[in-house]
């Protein structure tokens, strides 16, 4: 079992030092590298980083999902495996394997409890993420998922250092406006990094009356088009606010429930699993 403590010290000295073969070698075996991003945090990136993942190994791809939310890591959490711990082996780190072709890997493996903070710098949270793309077996991969935490920071520019290749970006977001001012700077982000921007997903888009099934828009409406029109950006689904998200996440029954799929949320984004799906096949 590998402990969060073992990583500290090596971290300041490794992200100094040039990129090693190892990781353009990994790199190679993964088709398409995805990054999932937010302009601020509470839309919703993780929950699509998650489904995304599953919903592309539920089609039959090799699937791997990257958690490099350092500070706030729940991809353990949605998926029910905040007890699970690394392994290696002589050739590197073991991933967890969620299905056959799903694998899973973040700090949050690393804590000692689910309450331990991570308090880094950037140097450290570079070094870490090198390691996750050089030492990680990912093996022959169809796409890689990132999950990056909300905002234009280190983690977002170390991966896109670190995969110059990285083949488009998905911006999640909510109609509220300010989190429409975010997601326009992660809009700009992309483009400096000449990293494409596959799309807007508009979470939380509304709320069905339980009661006359009316839909009730919570945070406003026309913002995320606006955008989209803007950047000339599509929008590749609108999800409705739903409980059932929420508690399945909470409850670690998210692939469960993707495997059921029986919300309207799921229905709807099926659209995303889709678009990135096309990625594969036109490059």
């Amino acid at each position: 079992m590998i402990k969060i403590t073992d990583w500290i010290q090596s971290l300041e000295s490794l992200s100094k030092k040039p990129q090693e073969p190892k990781i353009i070698v990994n790199l190679r075996r993964i088709k398409r590298k995805i990054m999932i991003m937010s302009g601020k945090g509470g839309v919703g990136k993780s929950t699509v980083a998650a489904n995304l993942s599953i919903g592309l190994a539920l089609r039959g791809y090799n699937v791997g999902l990257l958690d490099c939310d350092i500070h706030g890591p729940t991809i353990p959490t949605i998926f029910g495996l905040e007890s699970e711990r690394l392994s290696v082996n002589e050739e590197g780190i073991l991933p967890i394997q969620v299905l056959p072709n799903l694998s899973v890997m973040s700090v949050g493996f690393l804590l000692e409890t689910k309450d331990s903070p991570i308090i880094w710098r950037g140097p450290a949270k570079m070094g870490i993420i090198q390691q996750f793309l050089e030492d990680v077996i990912w093996g022959e991969l169809d796409f890689l998922i990132i999950d990056l935490p909300p905002g234009t920071g280190d983690e977002p520019l170390s991966v896109a250092q670190l995969i110059p290749n990285c083949d488009g970006s998905i911006l999640v977001t909510t109609p509220q406006d300010v989190a429409l001012i975010s997601v326009r700077k992660a809009i700009r982000f992309s483009e400096k990094l000449k990293v494409p921007v596959i799309g807007l997903v508009d979470n939380m888009h509304g709320l069905t009356c339980p009661h006359c099934v009316k839909p009730i828009e919570v945070f406003g409406t026309g913002g995320v088009e606006k955008a989209s029109k803007d950047f000339n950006i599509p929008i590749l689904a609108k999800l409705p606010i739903e409980p059932k998200v929420a508690e399945m996440e909470d409850s670690g029954t998210v692939l469960r429930e993707m495997l059921e799929h029986n919300t309207e949320w799921q229905k709807n984004f099926e659209y995303v699993v889709s678009a990135v799906e096309k990625i594969l096949t036109e490059k």
